[in-house]
């Protein structure tokens, strides 16, 4: 079990967490709460599970986790929660996490009826954890005379506002990326690049991020997202991972980096020009700095993604490159497995970010912002999280706001 020092920068208060889940399992009624999801487990059990894994929490008392058995002991090592409160499931007689986390709730929590809140939806990010069709179903017949509601937004809304550990830990992860970007501006410069390959600087991202704490490249779309050419500028093209395409001259290259410090997410997206750049391609990249500029502005607490989204696309309409622009400025973020969806489940699409969803101080979003022109295979990314702040926000990444041409 790691131990926790509150005078540490990055203490998270975890008890106090898993009380106020218990608080708000009381005003619902809820009996147990069963999570699945990824954003859940982070952040009650401070601790990566990236195998299928569950969190039982009771009314009272600790809560525990239900994790593959070859990762439990790890689990256990670097969770608060200690050995006997995570337990590992494998494919033999009476272990198989169906039987284990129902004996559990019966046998070891004393429940022979009741409420159990559960995690049911769904998302456009792959690892989010939701029960499946066949979990939910198994674990309804196995659990008779239970009810299974869906109880998701009591994480969603204590997780919403950041503790000062965890922004203390986004800080950390952003200057983590901002190593991943010296170091690749370094490897290129001064000719470096010449026979380089996307793949080679995602590498040289990853090792001076790894030098500086980073324990992973998180993103899912592929670690490192590096595309040079004519793959700056897909159509939409907000995910790029790597290729073994060489670097060549008067072409464009996007670099958008990942590093995970304490399950808190760096995130940055840098562009340069290789060799040189046409009069065309600096207007494209004046547009892009100019849009990214003004947005970054415009987030503070009382925003929302559709007045921020309207007051830009607006912009880029008088500028004459609206049809460059996704029209999507931002995207969630929050520990590990916390990604896309903004706020609460409560727009008009279910389970997509809410347009009118209004900013509050201590959120952490990702600008995220794409640019691209298919026909003259030009793009242009940013993303960086922000802090909302009253009346701005503070870009997390410190690594500069340009594009840059490297000779």
């Amino acid at each position: 079990m790691a131990k926790r020092q509150k005078n540490d920068p990055y203490f998270i208060d975890s008890a106090h967490r898993l009380m106020q889940i218990q608080e708000m399992m009381a005003r619902e009624n809820i009996d147990v709460y069963l999570g699945s999801r990824l954003r859940t487990l982070s952040w009650v059990t401070d601790a990566f599970c990236p195998w299928r894994s569950y969190i039982v929490i009771p009314a009272e008392g600790l809560p525990t986790v239900f994790t593959f058995v070859i990762d439990a002991a790890r689990v256990a090592d670097e969770s608060w929660l200690g050995e006997d409160h995570v337990l590992g499931y494998a494919p033999m007689g009476g272990m198989d996490q169906i039987t284990q986390i129902s004996d559990f709730i019966k046998d070891n929590l004393g429940l022979k009826k009741g409420r159990i809140g559960v995690e049911n939806g769904m998302s456009n990010y792959l690892p989010e954890g939701n029960l499946t069709h066949y979990e939910h179903e198994s674990f309804k017949a196995s659990l008779p005379g239970f009810d299974l509601v869906n109880a998701h937004h009591i994480v969603d809304r204590l997780s919403l506002i950041k503790d000062q550990g965890t922004i203390n830990r986004f800080r950390e992860a952003s200057r983590i990326v901002d190593k991943g970007h010296k170091a690749v501006k370094e490897a290129i410069s001064n000719g470096g690049w010449k026979g380089m390959t996307e793949t080679e600087i995602a590498g040289i991202a990853a090792l001076a991020m790894r030098r500086a704490g980073s324990v992973w490249e998180w993103s899912f779309t592929g670690g490192n997202e590096i595309a040079s050419g004519y793959r700056t500028g897909l159509a939409g093209g907000a995910c790029t991972p790597a290729t073994a395409r060489k670097l060549k001259a008067g072409e464009g290259l996007m670099v958008d980096i990942h590093a995970m410090f304490k399950l808190a997410l760096g995130d940055h997206a840098h562009n340069y020009f290789i060799g040189c750049a046409s009069k065309r391609q600096l207007w494209h990249a004046k547009n892009f700095t100019d849009i990214v500029a003004r947005t970054l502005k415009a987030y503070k607490a009382g925003a929302s993604p559709l007045s921020i989204a309207e007051e830009m696309m607006d912009f880029a309409e008088t500028r004459g490159f609206a049809e460059y622009m996704v029209p999507g400025f931002e995207h969630g973020i929050g520990l590990m497995g916390d990604e896309w969806r903004i706020g609460m489940n409560d727009g008009p699409i279910p389970y997509w970010t809410n347009p009118d969803h209004t900013y509050q101080e201590n959120e952490i979003v990702i600008c995220a912002m794409q640019y691209a022109c298919p026909q003259e295979d030009i793009g242009f990314r940013y993303e960086n999280p922000i802090l909302i702040g009253k009346d701005r926000c503070e870009p997390l990444s410190k690594f500069g706001l340009r594009v840059e041409v490297i000779e």
